[in-house]
């Protein structure tokens, strides 16, 4: 029995929620072509399932920690679509104070910590995320997520391994989308089946259809519970697709369009489109009511980032920790 039931208000906060994420990224590609955004962008289009479905089954102080396709994590957890744009634009008014960008979302009071761009890095940071919660005698949980290429990290197994001995509260989720930049999980592994790794610690794993917000909720409600009960980490493989490149410089030559349309025909946001008219929990006037909603909130963010001033040159010297008395440092 899931802890937390799918009713009709999940799947009508599923689609509000996807179809921000998808139209927020949309129009992040639309902006980094006019060149308002720079630096490094990837887009979460495809994907939003396997943060939908998780969202739903966690509770109030959960966590969160994903690499540098980051955006729709922050904005299912309820980080403003001013402040991630506003970041994104490198405007003081960002989540990280214009500092961080795209790749570097964060927000400590909706407990999302990064947006981290060293693949794999964050996977030891969600155990120790977890470790402080169990040393604190929470019962609040993790959940860190990594891409398919991350998974070839030394620093996986070494956390994996920690999270076992020591029953860590954290599920680790691998967002598989077929593709580690321009590389696909065949041209790196023998064993395709990603979730396996778990089984050599002892973790139990599992494949999940990361392109169904309903199988996304059901694996993860088990897992975030085992880890709330005290019975440690749960390794998910959520086997999902991005519709566009690795990142906005990826022309993403080396899969076909009959690939693509495959996975667009699973869409998620369609998925839960069709089941709340089949099952009348709302209507087609309600959608359109929505889909405005969600256009004027993006639209609402770029006004704002456009308006918000840049960093005071002053910002350079902020947020550094630097130890005057540091012991170890010879004149």
């Amino acid at each position: 029995m899931s802890s937390v039931q799918i009713n009709k208000d999940t799947y009508l906060k599923w689609f509000e929620s996807m179809l921000l994420m998808r139209k927020f990224e949309e129009k992040t590609g639309q902006l980094y072509g006019q060149q308002k955004i720079r630096g490094f962008c990837h887009l979460y289009i495809g994907q939003e399932a396997v943060v939908a479905g998780a969202v739903s089954a966690m509770k109030q102080g959960d966590s969160m920690v994903t690499a540098y396709r980051d955006h729709a994590h922050a904005l299912a957890l309820g980080v403003s679509a001013d402040s991630i744009m506003a970041e994104m634009y490198g405007k003081i008014t960002g989540c990280s104070k214009g500092k961080g960008g795209s790749m570097h979302i964060f927000s400590k009071e909706h407990n999302f910590y990064g947006g981290h761009g060293i693949v794999g890095g964050q996977v030891p940071l969600g155990a120790g995320i977890a470790f402080a919660e169990k040393y604190k005698g929470t019962d609040k949980v993790n959940i860190c997520y990594m891409g398919d290429g991350a998974v070839r990290q030394g620093a996986l197994h070494e956390a994996f391994n920690m999270a076992m001995l020591w029953k860590l509260p954290v599920i680790f989720v691998c967002e598989n989308n077929g593709y580690a930049m321009g590389t696909s999980v065949e041209r790196t592994t023998n064993m395709l089946d990603i979730y396996k790794i778990g089984l050599g610690f002892d973790m139990p794993c599992a494949p999940v259809d990361g392109m169904d917000p309903v199988a996304v909720h059901t694996a993860m409600d088990e897992a975030i519970e085992r880890a709330r009960k005290g019975d440690g980490p749960t390794f998910l493989e959520m086997r999902t697709y991005r519709y566009r490149g690795h990142s906005m410089s990826d022309p993403a030559k080396y899969r076909t369009k009959e690939e693509l349309e495959e996975y667009k025909a699973k869409d998620p946001i369609e998925q839960v489109r069709e089941t709340i008219l089949k099952e009348k929990y709302a209507t087609e006037k309600w959608i359109e009511e929505v889909e405005e909603k969600v256009k004027t909130i993006v639209d609402n963010s770029v006004k704002f980032a456009e308006e918000s001033p840049w960093p005071s040159e002053d910002e350079l010297y902020k947020d550094v920790y630097v130890q005057t008395d540091y012991p170890y440092v010879i004149d």
